[in-house]
């Protein structure tokens, strides 16, 4: 197992600034695109981690520290943030994930005192039996999965453009979930 807390927060720490730099000031044509229907594109990305901030990542670990095992928490809704009807621009959607990030990572530090506590276990609606240290590796892995998937979606915008280099550009060639 690779999974510590101090290298959980390093990816933690820097996403939300990682994503600012990467897609502040881009117009519209590079936000709004997406992979076809029924995907998202860039601004909803940044829209689903936020709700993961608000609704997932933080009270599902309150609630392993305070009910363990004893009831599943609540599902988290992955595409709770598709019911939004204000319009927010890309700057207002990053400061929101970079505030609220923010204070679930001042959160974490006061609610994992000690590595032990990495241990305990709750009861995930879907998969059972799940440990603190698995909730917290996930959402590494979250934020990882979604930065690739922005990524991978602005490059699918050239797919065509790029002419016959495509055969040569992996990202062009992959599909993930």
């Amino acid at each position: 197992m690779n999974f510590t807390m101090n290298e959980a927060m390093e990816v933690l720490e820097r996403t939300p600034q990682a994503l600012e730099l990467f897609l502040s000031g881009l117009s519209e044509g590079w936000l709004q695109c997406d992979e076809g229907e029924g995907t998202w594109n860039v601004a909803e990305v940044i829209g689903h981690l936020i709700e993961g901030e608000r609704t997932n990542w933080i009270p599902r670990l309150e609630f392993i520290l305070r009910e363990g095992g004893n009831q599943p928490f609540p599902p988290f809704d992955r595409y709770a943030h598709l019911q939004e009807t204000a319009e927010t621009t890309i700057q207002q959607k990053l400061l929101a994930f970079k505030t609220i990030r923010s204070s679930n990572l001042i959160r974490l530090k006061e609610l994992i005192q000690h590595e032990s506590q990495l241990e305990l276990t709750g009861s995930h609606p879907e998969f059972g039996a799940v440990k603190a240290k698995e909730l917290l590796s996930t959402w590494v892995v979250h934020d990882l999965t979604h930065t690739a998937q922005i990524v991978r979606i602005m490059a699918g915008r050239y797919s065509e453009d790029v002419g016959p280099w495509k055969a040569y550009l992996g990202i062009l060639k992959k599909q993930l979930n």
